[in-house]
């Protein structure tokens, strides 16, 4: 039994997503080149192209793996009465094809239908590395840059279960033939239960990344006889692991030696101890080794292959008719264990052949003329490549200056260009080219301005077309780390609508990079919306071509509202913890009084105010005896002869209208 399609190391930089359909009859071979455009060959009669689809995101998300889904029969009865889509989605089942991009995204492409069949996205962060379709189930399983394992229904077209698989990418799935049991790679080899999502076994042995896995027997785990292959990045060993029941499965058991790196395997499974796994592995070097081995307990010696295939094509004049060696894509074991399909070649234009295995001969070189085959056949009947049926005699060639060809965009001509269209055809003397010069620098500088923004606005405009028509990154990257919003404005402003399109794909892109250089593009793709909108909006697919960017604003905006509110909690915090450092402690506060008021009771009260009533008749006393002293001075020495009897007589009076009484010691005195 053979393994479905093949499989090819997305993290290879020279491997091609490719794969042939699955077993038995291998008649397609499904290529995703370089360009984004995926193609189907007819492996049986030729290697014709059958079909050719171009993703409407293929520039900026490559497709990064392909998988064809696996051959199902619909049973005839009672199923037949489903409705028409049901049954239509079981009938073409096998004939669906997965492809995982850089974009997180998974794109179901249907050969029937001849287009998309759907697109699965919302699953993944990062860029799906490996597809794996469920071998009985309308399941599917893609592993991709953010640790992540997504399980698709593939009936409704959501995510049915996701799951953190490791700590690294994922690069690698594999399905056990009896749908039961999930391998997965990074850095460590995973076995997971598809029941329960949960761990079943785990095998480390691998130093770089692991890009392939796939199952080599078709025995129960319980058995001691389940075995699975693994290949890893700069590694030229196959290594081979057994599920052992008792847990003793640390180590590899057997390994198959190569000459370099593998790019594409295919294998047909052993379902018993006496019957021999074959293995056919193409390299990085474009060789294609074959093994056979009966997997029966560990190998200490590493096994060579019993057949090596090199294809050669004849050189030219220029080599002197040396064979010059082809590249092998892919290729695939037939089920009749006799042939073997090859595709070699250019990877726009493979060759597909058919060829017997014979290992007698350990070496084998194919000596083949491409020149004479490689020839374009398209099968009309089938294919959806189109060429356009043009007329010489009625073709009209665009030069700048006629109707429907916008000419580039010319700066104003200066004064001394107009001196030099006005003047005769005879050179300028050097004279004269020294006095434009001096005029030139002597001219005022808001001239300067207005001529110095238009030509860098000009220059702005067509290096961007250059850039995007190149994909020259050095001028990408230069133009887009303007940060004038004027400047950017206009350069939009100036491009042909032809490249707007290109322009929000590679926008979209670099959106996908670090967030400081996101802020950077959205001036640019403000710009670009806002300037041509008109132009944007009678684009009947511009939903499905910026598909991929809309998924990234919502996915970052999805956060925003999290954000923000966590932002006003954190800042509550601070604001209460800041407010209760500044606030003096209740120790560092002084006790000591600043005022203290002391209240008196009553009778010291009554004591006092009689003791000021005394006071103020002393003062009285005093100061009439002081007014009488006056008196004396002023009338003379007559009233010094007055009698002492009157005198006396008006003292008491005086002392009883200030309420003094007879018995005061001191008046007493006074009055003797």
């Amino acid at each position: 039994m053979a393994a479905d399609g093949g499989c090819s190391p997305p993290s290879c930089p020279l491997a091609l997503p490719c794969a042939f359909s699955p077993a038995p009859r291998r008649q397609y071979l499904a290529v995703c080149a370089r360009d984004g455009r995926l193609r189907i060959w007819d492996s049986d009669g030729g290697g014709n192209l059958r079909q050719e689809y171009a993703p409407s995101a293929r520039l900026s998300a490559a497709c990064s793996c392909v998988a064809w889904g696996p051959c199902r029969t619909t049973k005839e009865g009672p199923q037949r009465k489903k409705r028409k889509s049901e049954a239509g989605q079981a009938a073409q089942q096998s004939d669906l094809l997965a492809l995982g991009t850089a974009a997180g995204t998974v794109l179901i492409y249907s050969t029937v239908k001849g287009d998309l069949h759907c697109t699965l996205d919302g699953g993944h962060n990062g860029g799906v590395n490996s597809v794996q379709w469920h071998p009985e189930e309308s399941l599917l399983y893609s592993g991709s840059d953010d640790t992540h394992i997504v399980e698709w229904d593939l009936q409704t077209g959501k995510t049915r279960c996701k799951w953190k698989a490791d700590r690294a990418a994922v690069t690698s799935l594999c399905v056990s033939p009896d749908g039961k049991l999930l391998l997965s790679a990074g850095m460590t080899i995973k076995m997971w239960d598809l029941e329960t999502k949960e761990v079943y076994r785990k095998f480390t042995g691998h130093s770089t990344m692991v890009t392939m896995l796939c199952f080599a027997t078709n025995r129960p785990p319980d058995s001691n006889g389940l075995y699975f292959v693994s290949g890893a990045a700069h590694d030229r060993l196959l290594s081979v692991w057994q599920v052992r029941s008792d847990g003793k499965d640390k180590n590899s058991v057997v390994s198959f030696t190569l000459t370099d790196e593998p790019q594409h395997i295919d294998l047909q499974t052993s379902n018993s101890k006496d019957e021999a796994v074959r293995l056919a592995v193409v390299c990085r070097d474009g060789q294609l080794h074959l093994f056979e081995h009966f997997l029966n307990g560990p190998c200490k010696k590493p096994l060579s292959p019993v057949c090596s295939v090199q294809v050669s094509s004849v050189g030219g004049k220029a080599e002197g008719d040396t064979p010059v060696p082809v590249p092998l894509l892919a290729a695939s074991l037939c089920a009749d264990k006799q042939n073997l399909v090859l595709a070699y070649g250019n990877q726009l234009q493979p060759v597909v052949e058919k060829m017997p295995i014979n290992t007698t001969e350990r070496h084998m070189c194919l000596i083949r003329d491409l020149h004479t085959t490689l020839s374009l056949s398209v099968d009309a009947a089938v294919s959806k490549v189109k060429t356009p049926i043009v007329n010489e005699q009625k073709s009209k060639v665009l030069i700048p200056g006629l109707p429907g060809h916008q000419a580039p965009i010319k700066a104003a001509p200066s004064k001394s260009e107009k001196r030099k269209q006005g003047s005769s055809a005879t050179e300028i003397s050097i004279e004269e080219r020294l006095e434009q010069i001096e005029l030139s620098v002597s001219r005022g500088k808001g001239g300067d301005k207005a001529a110095a923004s238009s030509l860098q606005t000009d220059s702005f405009a067509v290096l961007l077309v250059q850039g995007l028509e190149s994909k020259d990154e050095k001028i990408l990257n230069k133009i887009f780390q303007t940060k004038k919003e004027a400047l950017i404005k206009k350069t939009v402003a100036r491009l042909p609508p032809t490249a707007v399109l290109p322009l929000l794909e590679e926008l979209s892109r670099r959106l996908q990079g670090h967030p400081f250089a996101a802020i950077l593009i959205v001036q640019w793709l403000k710009a670009v919306l806002t300037q041509h909108t008109s132009y944007l909006s009678s684009l009947p697919d511009l939903v499905s071509q910026l598909g991929m960017l809309y998924h990234m604003i919502e996915s970052r905006v999805k956060l925003y509202h999290q954000l923000t509110r966590l932002h006003g909690k954190l800042y509550l915090l601070m604001t209460q913890v800041a407010a209760s450092s500044s606030a003096p402690k209740a120790g560092d506060l002084d006790h000591t009084a600043k005022l203290v008021y002391e209240e008196e009771s009553s009778e010291d009260e009554d004591s006092g105010a009689e003791g000021l009533h005394d006071d103020d008749s002393d003062d009285w006393e005093e100061e009439e005896e002081k007014d009488g002293a006056m008196e004396v001075t002023e009338d003379g020495e007559n009233h010094a002869d007055k009698d002492d009897d009157d005198d006396e007589d008006d003292m008491k009076e005086e002392s009883k209208v200030n309420g003094d009484s007879d018995l005061d010691p001191e008046n007493e005195s006074e009055e003797e």
